[in-house]
């Protein structure tokens, strides 16, 4: 993956383009993100019950030790589930107590069905259905004021602050005068919030994007008192509560902080409320309350040190490549994103392997290599030079190390490595004294998910592109991840045409298409590639 870039010549734009490094370019992401996050919200938490099913979370079964006096009483009691996921509170439950029944909603599809699809789902105990709080109204599924219980289990964290208050208001039409809201989520200080604030994925204060695109909200017992007071509610208990996890076998000790509150209506009379937190700590020990922790999504691994690597072995074009790079374990708290394998770089290494005209006796230069390079050792084999870039030095000692492993002379003797952070004119002008002539053909795997990245981007690439005609910039990324109307605007900006782009809408053949010629046993450009990209520009 790229990493950095800098001031340079813009040829005729007279402004250099910000320094800046694509894996950290601000405190918060950008606009763009953050609106595609809230947007897409939906579609993020579907595709994660898809992918996990009800194998992520474990029942909870501590509820009845914490909330026990709530659920049992005289007559039935009804139960509203908000955000219900794959079932994991409304069936330990249903097992317990014989006299409740359950109404229980997510915003996400596929949840819904995982629930109707639990052995344990009969629609004389649950009510299950798809609903999202910020802007279905509640009241249409439930009657109002007919709720005496509604449970909260992490689910508000996933909401956006701007709109959490329309999930309490909603929450609030269908709630008994004598109800009571059981809320437990993340806490500011934990363990998973610390790890994102290295990620530089914040969206906003306290909250944050995971790698998965889902979000959270880390509640301080300030926000959280407001929130419901504002709304209509009074704190009848709130408890900040605190494990210690501890990994002995490397002397590490993780704190893990959630807030535990229980929420009543304002108008209820009977209501004694006590806004005062109490703090409740398990330590490694093991003393302490039991059951309290509740892991954060991509989060239920102990960290490792930084520079444990693993070996990913790829069979490319009759070769085999093994390849270091960062273990899976470690990738999400680490701020160097060269020293993985990008799914861009897996796409397009095979497909250079089968194509091996796209380089053939041209000079290749990819920009925002990452310690793997695995694009431009598969382009040596047949080009007159490749000369990999990355702005990381870590990642380019881990690429050297890589080529040195797989690359045999005469091939190696045809592979370079060089550190160019994007604009940077002393990289570039020592780029130039490799190859004074320019470049034939430029890749570029993943390399423009940061918005701010994109204009050194393409500053860097016209300094460096060949004067030949057919000289070639290519753009491979995940459609999902990256801004094209940007790319688009910022390649036209500093001299560069899209002259061919895959997939397209409407099926061509191979003779009107220079990328649809690479899939030749396909016949058209329509391969299953999911949300994969590739953008052919030249010098316009």
């Amino acid at each position: 993956m790229a990493s950095s870039m800098t001031e340079g010549s813009a040829g005729q734009q007279e402004q250099p383009a910000p320094r800046l490094q694509i894996y950290s370019t601000s405190d918060t992401v950008s606009p763009f993100w953050r609106e595609k996050y809230e947007r897409e919200a939906k579609k993020y938490w579907d595709v994660f019950y898809k992918r996990h099913q009800d194998r992520f979370f474990k029942d909870r079964h501590y509820l009845d030790k914490e909330w026990g006096q709530y659920f049992s009483g005289a007559g039935q009691k009804f139960i509203l589930e908000v955000g219900c996921g794959a079932g994991n509170t409304i069936f330990p439950l249903v097992a317990t107590y014989t006299d409740v029944f359950v109404h229980a909603c997510d915003f996400s599809p596929n949840a819904v069905n995982l629930v109707k699809k639990h052995k344990d789902f009969t629609e004389s105990r649950v009510n299950a259905f798809v609903c999202d709080l910020t802007i279905d109204d509640l009241s249409q599924q439930i009657s109002p004021s007919s709720v005496d219980i509604v449970t909260m289990i992490f689910v508000l964290s996933a909401v956006s602050p701007e709109k959490m208050s329309l999930v309490v208001q909603n929450i609030r039409k269908i709630l008994k005068p004598s109800g009571r809201v059981l809320f437990r989520d993340y806490a500011t200080g934990d363990l998973a919030q610390e790890r994102l604030n290295c990620k530089d994925q914040k969206i906003s204060e306290n909250f944050y994007a995971r790698g998965d695109g889902t979000r959270a909200f880390y509640f301080s017992n300030e926000f959280l008192t407001s929130l419901f007071k504002e709304n209509g509610f009074d704190v009848e208990e709130l408890d900040l509560c605190c494990k210690q996890v501890e990994n002995r076998s490397r002397e590490l000790v993780m704190n893990r902080r959630w807030v535990q509150a229980v929420f009543c209506l304002s108008d209820n009379t009977n209501s004694n409320t006590n806004s005062e937190t109490a703090i409740r700590i398990d330590h490694p020990s093991g003393q302490g309350i039991e059951g309290k922790m509740e892991l954060d999504v991509n989060d239920n691994i102990l960290p490792k040190p930084v520079n444990d690597l693993e070996v990913i072995e790829l069979k490319l074009g009759g070769w085999t490549f093994k390849i270091k790079v960062l273990s899976k374990e470690n990738q999400h708290t680490c701020k160097s994103t060269g020293l993985m394998l990008w799914e861009s770089a897996r796409f397009m290494a095979p497909v250079i392997a089968r194509n091996p005209t796209i380089v053939a006796g041209k000079r290749v230069l990819e920009l925002g290599s990452g310690c793997a390079g695995i694009c431009s050792m598969i382009a040596a084999r047949s080009a007159e030079l490749v000369l990999a870039t990355d702005g990381d030095t870590k990642a380019l000692d881990l690429l050297v190390e890589n080529v040195m492993s797989n690359l045999r002379p005469p091939i190696s003797d045809k592979f370079t490595t060089r550190i160019l952070e994007w604009g940077n004119k002393d990289h570039i002008e020592a780029i130039k004294q490799v190859n004074s002539g320019g470049f034939d053909i430029i890749l570029g795997t993943d390399v423009t998910y940061i918005p701010d990245a994109i204009l050194p981007f393409f500053q860097t690439a016209k300094e460096l592109i060949s004067s030949n005609d057919q000289a070639a910039l290519i753009l491979c990324h995940i459609f999902r991840r990256v801004d094209e109307p940007s790319i688009l605007s910022a390649a036209s900006r500093f001299g560069f045409k899209l002259v061919d782009k895959w997939p397209v809408e409407t099926p061509i053949t191979p003779s009107q298409s220079i990328i649809n010629s690479w899939f030749p046993e396909n016949g058209s450009v329509e391969v299953s590639r999911g949300p994969l990209h590739i953008l052919y520009f030249q010098k316009e």
